[in-house]
């Protein structure tokens, strides 16, 4: 294989660079935004397989808040865990996807795009040695998944959750208030609650923290 190259899409990475996965033989590290990285869950089951049966001796896996999102992201993320893999959540969201294979490979996502995102595949001993360089910081900066779900995931109600979803639609104060039946003066205690629970210090900064740890939407 070339020191570089691309490719388009999950199929084709798996078809040209998939046998890395099953090659695993020390560490396999992750970086990645969610759970979904992967537009064909097939692709991404078979990713999963290969290098749980690789006989890889540390898995790490980082990921944005936004992957505790859901019930089942936290269950998934709770069974890698268990299985001996060390799970980290990093305090803001993370870019694309990144995979580091022994510190010999690395596999590196595009942007999301109509036909497919393109992955860069490296063994570039520069390229690699530069990868996995900044991982490590953003490793070191995360927080270990259980000490995260024990305090650092605000818990929002669907009350709570609706009125995020106004602050998000740009209507003023009083027309929010109307379309979620509350009073105005109810309405703006719900929003500085809010603020209060996603340590936010304005409506935007709100906004912003909502969107790093999954929560808008």
């Amino acid at each position: 294989m070339a020191e570089s190259m691309t490719v388009h899409g999950d199929v084709e990475l798996l078809a040209r660079a998939g046998h890395l996965f099953s090659s695993v033989r020390e560490e396999f590290v992750c970086a990645a935004r969610d759970l979904d990285t992967w537009p064909r869950p097939a692709a991404r089951q078979v990713a999963r397989s290969r290098v749980r049966d690789s006989g890889a001796t540390r898995v790490r896996k980082l990921l944005s808040p936004a992957a505790l999102a859901d019930e089942g992201g936290r269950a998934h993320l709770n069974e890698l865990a268990a299985r001996g893999a060390r799970v980290r959540i990093a305090a803001s969201g993370l870019p694309h996807e990144t995979i580091i294979i022994d510190r010999r490979w690395a596999i590196l996502a595009g942007a999301d795009a109509p036909g497919g995102r393109a992955y860069t595949v490296t063994h570039a001993p520069t390229l690699v040695g530069g990868v996995h360089a900044l991982f490590e910081a953003a490793w070191e900066a995360a927080t270990d998944l259980a000490s995260f779900l024990r305090g650092d995931q605000p818990q929002l109600d669907a009350g709570s959750r609706t009125v995020l979803r106004a602050l998000g639609s740009g209507a003023t104060d009083e027309a929010a208030a109307r379309e979620l039946g509350m009073s105005l003066r109810t309405y703006r205690r719900r929003v500085a609650e809010l603020l209060d629970a996603l340590d936010a210090g304005s409506r935007f900064q709100a906004g912003v923290r909502a969107g790093e740890l999954g929560l808008s939407g």
